[in-house]
């Protein structure tokens, strides 16, 4: 096992007690524009994807800040954002239709007392996967797994599981991440606090090509 790597669920997790929290609070997907927001994949390339693809996943944030960063900053050391591709994205706020059970790896302890390390939201994807598999199979049948993010561990993201959550969300609101509107300071907010920098897409004559955090104020003005 590598030094990255989390431990392999333990033989006796069926029996364990799971962290688990109800949850009927509202969540937030980046995706595009062009396609439904709530897309239950098993492409295999995914952190808790099933290993098998026996089941689908829907991953999103349990805020705007999440679903940002997991979007447009998913290869760590990214710190440049074009406005194509926000152009190209829109934010969907939802809600599941009856309350959740998951497993709350966001809570103290919860690590330790399944067994897991936070290499589990960090490492490679092949040992998370194992735990997805695990926690979907537990005799709780959760709905499936609240973590943080690994870009931003102060900030909760889910995955559900397909075949246990029902399908049909309720949308709450949908808007591109460039829009007018009150998503527009909710992106200065974003590209302040992470120190991004907003790069035009298309060059723009008398307006400079790169946009950094402090001078992001055109975006609230459009």
């Amino acid at each position: 096992m590598s030094q990255r790597s989390c431990p392999v669920p333990p033989a006796d997790l069926i029996d364990r007690s799971l962290p688990l929290l109800e949850f009927d609070g509202c969540m937030f997907r980046t995706h595009g524009l062009s396609h439904p927001p709530f897309h239950f994949g098993c492409s295999g390339f995914n952190r808790f994807d099933s290993p098998d693809k026996s089941y689908e996943v829907l991953y999103a944030g349990l805020d705007p800040f999440c679903a940002f960063v997991e979007t447009f900053a998913s290869a760590a050391g990214t710190r440049v954002i074009t406005t194509e591709a926000l152009k190209e994205h829109a934010l969907t706020e939802f809600k599941a239709r009856r309350s959740l059970r998951l497993v709350d790896l966001t809570q103290s302890g919860a690590l330790v007392r399944v067994g897991a390390d936070g290499n589990l939201f960090a490492g490679d994807h092949d040992i998370p996967r194992l735990w997805s598999r695990a926690f979907h199979d537990h005799r709780e049948k959760v709905d499936g797994i609240l973590y943080p993010s690994r870009l931003d561990p102060i900030r909760r993201a889910v995955a559900l599981f397909g075949d246990r959550v029902p399908r049909r969300m309720t949308e709450l609101s949908r808007e591109s991440w460039y829009a007018p509107g009150s998503l527009r300071q909710k992106l200065v907010e974003i590209i302040e606090h992470y120190e991004f920098e907003l790069i035009e897409s298309r060059v723009v004559v008398g307006r400079k090509p790169v946009m950094r955090a402090a001078q992001t104020s055109f975006i609230s003005e459009e």
